[in-house]
């Protein structure tokens, strides 16, 4: 089943628009003219992909999910549950919320007013609401989907703590060199410039390096501008290859891979262990994966499933997931635990990058620090023999 827009007239002349639940645009007008109604353009709810302004995060998601998971399993209709949720959402979330009440009213079910809203709730989020309708838990379906936005708000989270640091780091030495190249270091220009005694080649250089920042910097800075725009119009018309190959790398790589992994393993854990047949979970698992290279692998191990082939081999065989997780996976095929083993996966690939994560951070910390020493140094050494050689028999 999949969510469809539609425009439809009354019998008196007014036009309607909504969305509904149908196998197809043809099942979905023939729904139409059952109820009356005479369909005018039928297409499908596409959702918006990307990041927008005022977007909810995911921790706001999860909190309206869990509302409406912990009203709905003491019994509350969903209706009500979804007034009563949207006074504790604020912004666009509020608004949203309304406009899924407003179509749930209108008979839609949870998971397509929750899909018509222009990709608000994840792949992920519709397919475990929709599992849930069709076997009747759906205060647990809900439930399962506020925990996967927590677990991911989660290790985003730790990624940036990670980060923080380094990239501070990096910035107020970066800031630093600059000041002292283009302050400190023409303050003694004048100084060492109108003596005439021959400088030592280190303050030359400094010297000169200080002369071309302050005369062409808005030129380097303009051509690396250029280069960035220039990289990102490259990367961009061969995406796909660079971000397989990116894949490949020793250590970012298998981050990036892990990471992925997690995921994928997560979310088709959800999807199977709520009853959703294999391939759709396949399909809603390869756009959860936020990769483009693992999402293409997905679709081909989708492919071989399709074939007769077992999950795992599927897996391996275009190395969609680590291989760690393809070793649990198939030990969830025999011992018919395929949910379980692949939660157990998706722990485990985010330990084994969250460890990665923070041993190249702790490797990072001092190599920048020794970087900028090492800048620092040379700057405070070349302006030291400057003076040093304006002294009498100074060299």
């Amino acid at each position: 089943m999949s969510a469809f827009r539609y425009r439809a007239a009354r019998a008196d002349g007014r036009l309607v628009q909504g969305y509904l639940d149908a196998a197809s645009g043809a099942d979905a007008a023939a729904v139409l003219s059952r109820r009356g109604l005479f369909p005018v353009a039928v297409e499908p709810a596409v959702p918006r992909q990307g990041w927008s302004p005022g977007r909810p995060s995911p921790r706001a998601l999860a909190t309206v999910l869990e509302s409406l998971a912990s009203l709905l399993d003491v019994g509350v209709p969903l209706q009500k549950a979804l007034q009563v949720t949207e006074r504790v959402a604020a912004g666009a979330l509020r608004e949203a919320l309304a406009r899924v009440a407003a179509r749930v009213r209108e008979g839609h079910s949870l998971g397509a007013a929750l899909e018509a809203e222009s990709g608000l709730f994840s792949p992920v989020t519709v397919g475990l609401v929709r599992a849930g309708e069709r076997g009747g838990g759906l205060a647990a379906a809900l439930a399962q989907a506020a925990a996967q936005l927590e677990r991911q708000d989660e290790t985003v989270a730790r990624v940036r703590a990670a980060l923080a640091y380094p990239a501070i780091l990096a910035v107020v030495g970066a800031l630093s060199i600059v000041l002292m190249v283009l302050v400190v270091v023409p303050r003694f220009v004048a100084l060492l410039g109108d003596t005439g005694a021959a400088l030592p080649p280190a303050t030359r250089l400094l010297l000169g390096m200080s002369t071309l920042a302050r005369s062409h910097g808005a030129l380097l800075l303009g051509g690396l501008a250029g280069a960035g725009v220039v990289a990102a119009t490259f990367f961009g018309r061969h995406r796909s290859a660079w971000r397989s190959w990116a894949l490949e790398l020793p250590v970012a790589g298998r981050i990036r891979h892990g990471l992925a992994t997690a995921r994928v393993c997560r979310t088709l854990a959800a999807l199977l262990g709520s009853g959703i047949p294999m391939l759709s979970a396949l399909e809603v698992a390869r756009d959860a994966a936020g990769d483009d290279a693992v999402a293409a692998r997905l679709a081909r191990a989708r492919e071989r499933v399709a074939e007769g082939w077992t999950l795992s081999a599927a897996l391996e065989s275009g190395a969609a997931v680590t291989a760690s997780a393809v070793q649990l996976v198939a030990i969830g095929e025999n011992a018919g635990r395929l949910p379980d083993l692949l939660s157990r996966a998706a722990v485990l690939e985010e330990r084994l990058a969250d460890q990665r994560i923070r041993t190249i951070v702790s490797v990072l910390e001092p190599a920048l620090i020794l970087c900028f020493a090492v800048l620092v140094a040379f700057v405070a050494a070349a302006l030291l023999q400057g003076l040093y050689s304006l002294r009498p028999g100074g060299s």
